[in-house]
Order: C-alpha cells, then sequence, then structure tokens
C-alpha cells in the first residue's frame, strides 16, 4: 500500500489539518479577548470580526468553496442585488408601520 502516490495524497489532509490548527488558534485568540477587559463595543467588533473570518476559512476549505469561485461570485453578486432592492422597500415598510399607529 506504500504507494508512488502516497505523499501526493498526503498533501491535502495537510492542509487540513493545518487549516484546523488555524481555526483553533482563532478560537483561542476569541477566548482570550473574551477574558480582556476590553470596551464593550471593541469586544462585539473584534468577536464578530474573528467570527466571519472563522466561517469563510471553514467555508472555503472545508466547503470546498475554494474550487467553487464562479457560483460563488454570481451568489454573492445575486445577494448584494436582493439587498440593494429589499433596500428601496423599507422606506415603505416603515411608512406602513406609521399610519397603521
Amino acid at each position: 500500500m506504500g504507494g508512488a502516490g502516497d505523499s501526493a495524497d498526503m498533501l491535502p489532509m495537510k492542509r487540513y489539518v493545518a487549516v484546523w490548527i488555524g481555526l483553533l488558534l482563532i478560537v483561542a485568540i476569541e477566548v482570550a479577548l473574551a477574558y480582556a477587559h476590553l470596551p464593550i463595543g471593541t469586544l462585539v467588533a473584534s468577536l464578530l470580526g474573528l467570527a466571519l473570518l472563522e466561517a469563510g476559512v471553514g467555508l472555503w476549505y472545508f466547503m470546498h468553496l475554494k474550487y467553487e469561485r464562479r457560483i460563488l461570485l454570481w451568489s454573492i453578486i445575486l445577494l448584494v442585488g436582493v439587498l440593494l432592492m429589499m433596500n428601496q422597500l423599507w422606506p415603505d415598510a416603515l411608512r406602513l408601520r406609521v399610519m397603521r399607529q
């Protein structure tokens, strides 16, 4: 079972282990920040930023979005388009809420 392709097969596993260790380091930083006595705004912003980074890395490597760049790009474009359209409708929704009161 020790063929020539075994070392090439181990490269992705080493990469996944390195990414996993990186994710553990991000969690350790989050725990350290939780025990540091930071102002609440700074704490929340830093924890949210680290959580987004952690989620992005997890999606990129473990859900294989790294290889789905085209569909990921279109998903982001469509998401931004939907959010822009919703932004046009929110003032009307707020106006109707005020009219009901």
